[in-house]
């Protein structure tokens, strides 16, 4: 019996013109009203992913930054928090690619040294605001929860500085997170807090960035027009984003 339903947001809940799909979205008040619970999982931040939080109704934990902060968004309340060590903050944003521009969120603040149209763009579509910093030596490396590489990186492969982990969620973005930190670990570490079993947990996603939140739940779930990994490693496949993939979900879990 699948009690949670985790959904990422873009790309799965969220289409392209950055609106909640209105099927999914009435789907899931619909799980909910039967007594299920709805936890988003995303690589936005605090104030990105709660525009969206808010229109669902939720209350409790959001998994946020991909894994490396659990917010309960209603409470403004920190349940799980990683930084990326200092000791890598150099290596994360010396020696970058031309046409790579890095975000670093430190205490919920979205800095940047390099104000560019990519950088723009990403500020827009997140609905977040960026605050420009003189450079990157006055950012307190302690306190960065993640940093967005944008721009060129399809391609490109770099190594990981110690502790970190790299992660692709977008064509044009890779993510530089806490080593350990993926939204599978924060949502066994959730369920684990809520004595709930994973094998009552449904996740959904699109991207690379959502396989180890698949592997984690009872049942895992790809959007149909998501990456191929996805779709390989998925226990069911839905339709596509934007005609209503999650609502997919929930009316397979409804008998629909």
């Amino acid at each position: 019996m699948i009690g949670w339903i985790v959904t990422d947001l873009d790309g799965t809940l969220v289409g392209r013109d950055l609106l909640m799909v209105d099927r999914s979205r009435q789907a899931l008040l619909r799980f909910a009203a039967s007594g299920g619970r709805v936890v988003i999982a995303t690589g936005r931040s605090e104030r990105s992913a709660r525009r969206y939080y808010d229109e669902l109704g939720l209350s409790g934990a959001a998994i946020l930054y991909n894994g490396a902060r659990t917010v309960d968004l209603r409470a403004d309340t920190v349940l799980d928090a990683r930084c990326l060590p200092s000791a890598a903050w150099p290596a994360v944003v010396s020696g970058l690619p031309e046409g790579v521009f890095p975000v670093a969120f430190c205490n919920g603040e979205a800095l940047v040294v390099d104000e560019v149209p990519e950088l723009r763009e990403y500020a827009r579509r997140d609905g977040i605001t960026l605050h420009a910093v003189s450079g990157w030596d006055v950012v307190p490396a302690a306190h960065v929860t993640k940093v967005m590489l944008i721009g060129a990186v399809e391609g490109w492969a770099p190594p990981a500085p110690e502790g970190t982990t790299l992660v692709r969620s977008e064509a044009t973005y890779l993510e530089v997170l806490p080593e350990g930190a993926t939204k599978g670990a924060a949502l066994r570490a959730l369920t684990e807090a809520c004595g709930v079993p994973l094998n009552q947990v449904a996740a959904i996603g699109d991207n690379p960035n959502d396989l180890d939140m698949l592997a984690a739940a009872g049942l895992g779930v790809a959007v149909g027009d998501g990456h191929a990994d996805v779709r390989a490693a998925a226990d069911l496949i839905v339709g596509p984003c934007a005609t209503g993939a999650v609502a997919d979900l929930v009316d397979h879990l409804l008998g629909r």
